[in-house]
């Protein structure tokens, strides 16, 4: 077997109120929610691939893992990145759902089109259109 990402993290402040935005929101689906010490072991996974990556719903335990989120968010530098097939459409849609950006999708000089948006546990998340793979003839 092959290294691949199987979990990643997004520190959040409040897990109740993470997963229903990462849920409701965003469109995640509730892979795993058990408790675990004093908080809950929480994951969410796209609902297009269900057996994919897991996000952790990461409760901030200590002091520095509120800095660190802190001082990402306030330089403005996501803590997550979400691909995506169309990002206008994703854009539309996550807007309708109460999502709030900081911008209009936009191309930077070199890569693919991104936009940003809060994820109110103190988050800056990325949304990127990622490129379309190519069917075989």
């Amino acid at each position: 077997m092959t290294l691949h990402i199987a979990l990643t993290s997004v520190l959040v402040d409040d897990q109740a109120k993470a997963l229903a935005f990462y849920t409701d929101a965003l469109g995640f689906r509730l892979k795993h929610d058990f408790p675990i010490g004093g908080a809950r072991w929480l994951t969410v996974v796209s609902s297009a691939k269900p057996e994919g990556t897991e996000l952790l719903l990461e409760p901030m335990g200590f002091e520095p893992a509120r800095v660190y989120q802190k001082a990402l968010f306030s330089m403005g530098i996501p803590a997550a990145a979400f691909a995506v097939d169309d990002i206008n459409a994703e854009h539309a849609k996550l807007t309708a759902n109460g999502v709030r950006f900081r911008s209009e999708p936009f191309r930077p000089a070199s890569g693919p089109a991104i936009a940003l948006f809060e994820d109110g546990c103190g988050n800056l998340i990325q949304i990127f259109e990622a490129p379309q793979e190519k069917q075989p003839s």
